[in-house]
């Protein structure tokens, strides 16, 4: 039912985008007198609004073809070095340095393509050799690949990091947090030379009963049963995944406006005031993240649910409770791989102290090897996106990297 009424209103709106597109382009066609009055000018803006308000399930590019690496511009070739049915991992390659630490980024899946994190890997490259888990559409997943649980996820993280080797440094964004750390736990336990020589966590709820929010609040008072009966549903048979269970994207992206509404018809307002006034450098900038945020992907029911009651409801982890195929997992024993926690003072996602929990439970860390760091003025997406990523974040990240990839290389061979 979900799929069926997403289909149905996107067709009955889809008339009403294609007419404002075609007003929009014809106001633009009209000779400059004519289009810089007012009243055209106000109807071209409102047409350009309505004629891009909506969802879609096309992956964005990339769109990372050069970065600056010591102000000198640098091509970047993307390669997938490995793949699954459910992601693959992908090498921002740059043939032309060499020598930089090795950072492998890990997002989330939650209806968002890993694009999203387009700002954070861009930033990065600058000083680091990137390789990022890009989860795929569960939509556009065989339902003979099998079921993707948290199981499986903290199975493509282990296989990741082990591709890769213990020279690197681990970036988890938001959501995954807690299973990646799951995963170095389960490497730091096993003594694996792939642990990694760093993890930062970024906006992650490793343990959301630390200043519960509005999202916690909501997940205390669901049943589970009536979470997977009305929010969860198949793939028709016209798609790759037909009969996969999912969790719609278009559903998590109507659950993600509502948590702020007026931010978001505020963003439109001066994307449409942009317009109107000609600063069309200000309404690329809006109309571009909201292509970015309205592309989506279903995400696997198993996973959805799997993650609702082990993390937002259960809270396994910080109950030493967590287990990754039926072995249990101890944080305490990471003891190799440094740790540095991030977050927005003014994230309403991810509230501030849920992420900074990691450090109680990784008590087998040295007292130099980890570290917090809270951003004032930011909520959750300025985390790993915009000004305050680039200028207060980022810098904090490359020295902890710095650091410790240096402390590692200096180590004496044992």
């Amino acid at each position: 039912m979900l799929y069926t009424a997403y289909e149905w209103q996107q067709r009955l709106a889809a008339p009403a985008r294609t007419t404002s597109a075609l007003t929009a382009r014809a106001i633009g066609a009209l000779p400059g007198p004519l289009a810089a009055l007012p009243g055209p000018r106000r109807l071209r803006a409102a047409c350009r609004i309505v004629a891009d308000a909506r969802p879609t399930h096309v992956r964005p590019d990339w769109g990372i073809d050069e970065v600056a690496v010591d102000g000198v511009a640098t091509p970047v070739v993307v390669d997938a070095v490995s793949s699954t049915p459910f992601a693959d991992l992908l090498h921002f390659a740059r043939p032309a340095v060499t020598g930089q630490p090795r950072v492998l980024v890990i997002g989330p899946i939650s209806g968002h393509f890993t694009t999203l994190l387009r700002p954070t890997v861009r930033t990065l490259l600058a000083d680091h050799d990137v390789f990022v888990v890009d989860w795929h559409n569960a939509r556009d997943v065989p339902v003979a690949a099998g079921r993707f649980g948290l199981d499986e996820y903290v199975d493509h993280v282990l296989a990741a990091m082990r591709h890769l080797g213990g020279d690197t440094h681990v970036v988890a964004v938001c959501q995954p947090a807690p299973l990646v750390l799951a995963s170095v736990a389960l490497l730091a336990a096993d003594d694996d030379p792939a642990q990694p020589r760093s993890l930062t966590l970024m906006a992650g709820p490793v343990d959301t009963r630390v200043n519960p929010n509005r999202v916690n609040a909501n997940a205390d008072r669901m049943s589970l049963p009536l979470v997977e009966r009305l929010l969860t549903t198949t793939v028709p048979a016209r798609y790759a995944g037909a009969g996969r269970r999912v969790y719609p994207g278009a559903a998590q992206l109507t659950a993600f406006m509502s948590m702020n509404v007026r931010r978001h018809v505020g963003a439109h307002l001066r994307m449409y005031r942009a317009m109107v006034a000609g600063d069309e450098a200000a309404a690329a900038a809006t109309r571009a993240f909201y292509d970015e945020y309205g592309a989506v992907m279903d995400v696997p029911a198993e996973f959805y649910l799997e993650t609702l009651r082990r993390v937002f409801m259960e809270h396994d982890l910080p109950r030493g409770a967590f287990t990754w195929r039926g072995r249990r997992v101890d944080p305490s024993r990471i003891a190799r791989t440094a740790l540095l926690t991030v977050e927005g003072a003014e994230d309403d996602m991810c509230s501030p102290g849920q992420t900074e929990a990691a450090h109680a439970l990784c008590t087998g860390l040295p007292a130099g090897s980890h570290r917090h760091h809270l951003q004032e003025g930011v909520g959750h997406y300025g985390v790993f996106a915009g000004s305050r990523w680039e200028s207060g974040i980022y810098p904090v990240l490359r020295s902890f990297v710095a650091e410790h990839d240096r402390a590692r290389t200096a180590a004496p061979a044992s």
